[in-house]
């Protein structure tokens, strides 16, 4: 090509950029580096130049088409197989939460992935607030800062239900909490992510992942913060609700009379909210509440008076406070117990 384009001073023609863009091709799926690919055309150009009686610019512009061809060719391949890895992994993924595959095929395609069964896992799940459109360009950007980080560590990464699932060794809480904190930073508003404990087998990463999904859902009825919510160390909130009908009567014995109060409910049941949770602190739940100390004294006061528990009593403290967390788990008043 380069000795026509010495001769007539030529652009190069639409069929030889087709075949440099399938030789890009060729090259990134026989795993060659586009580095090398660009040095062996860059040599083979080297060689052929003294031979030219041709002006350089016209054969740099060539040299230039040609290395340009065979680039967006490689890149293709690499965002074709790219591309066909994530299809593979979210298949992997949907097939292995709904036990969709018998448990030795899902060990084989699980080795490809970097998962062991015979291993314990643990999963983390973002619940992000990025559109559907910019969920892969979330992905790329995490993927890349972990694998930055941690190196071939068996780690899986992947999108379900538009949520960012990290799949990684019981053993590397340390993967988990940087998943956590690289989602925080790419997505604004302060993402949840939530993280199962670490369970063995197949059925393990299952039973990671629902709790984290429960995590998320008890993070979001009682709007608990924090770059990374761990299940083992929420245990409490599914013992309480265990009993659902317990805990209802609970709610209804404890916090029912505040039903009577003047304007309803909701202002007694969220100034012992963010009172419990400033740690009985009158003044720090005050300002959260941005109300007077004397206002919050009053709101206490009368809380005493419609319930018979003093929230400044330990024993009527923990009724209360465990009546309170009841509520928001229950979504009282909001919904009927």
């Amino acid at each position: 090509m380069l000795a026509d384009v010495a001769q007539t001073g030529r652009s190069l023609t639409r069929d030889e950029l087709r075949t440099r863009r399938e030789a890009g091709e060729r090259a990134a799926e026989a795993g060659h580096g586009l580095r090398a690919v660009v040095g062996v055309h860059l040599c083979a150009t080297r060689t052929a130049w003294p031979t030219f009686d041709a002006p350089g610019a016209s054969l740099l512009a060539a040299v230039e088409q040609a290395i340009d061809a065979v680039a967006e060719g490689f890149e293709r391949a690499q965002d074709s197989s790219v591309r066909q890895d994530r299809s593979a992994r979210r298949e992997f993924v949907d097939d292995l939460l709904h036990g969709r595959s018998d448990l030795g095929r899902l060990a084989e395609r699980a080795e490809r992935f970097g998962l062991r069964f015979s291993h314990s896992h643990a999963v983390a799940v973002a619940a992000h607030s990025a559109p559907d459109k910019q969920s892969d360009f979330l992905l790329r950007r995490v993927e890349q800062a972990l694998f930055a980080r941690f190196g071939n560590r068996r780690i899986l990464l992947t999108t379900k239900d538009g949520r960012l699932v990290c799949i990684a060794s019981g053993d590397q809480d340390e993967v988990l909490a940087y998943f956590a904190q690289q989602v925080g930073a790419a997505v604004p508003n302060d993402p949840r992510v939530a993280t199962g404990r670490a369970h063995s087998g197949a059925g393990g990463v299952v039973h990671s992942y629902e709790e984290a999904l429960n995590v998320l859902d008890l993070a979001e009825r009682l709007d608990l913060d924090g770059p990374l919510l761990r299940a083992a160390e929420l245990l409490v909130y599914p013992v309480l609700t265990r009993d659902r009908d317990a805990m209802a009567d609970l709610v209804r014995h404890t916090l029912g009379p505040l039903c009577g109060a003047r304007g309803g409910v909701l202002p007694l049941l969220d100034t012992l909210t963010v009172y419990f949770g400033a740690g009985c602190n009158a003044a720090a739940a005050a300002r959260q509440l941005q109300v007077s100390v004397r206002t919050l004294t009053y709101r206490l006061e009368r809380i005493h008076c419609l319930t018979g528990a003093d929230p400044a009593d330990p024993e009527d403290r923990y009724a209360l406070q465990t009546a309170v967390i009841g509520a928001r788990l229950l979504d009282w008043p909001r919904q009927e117990l």
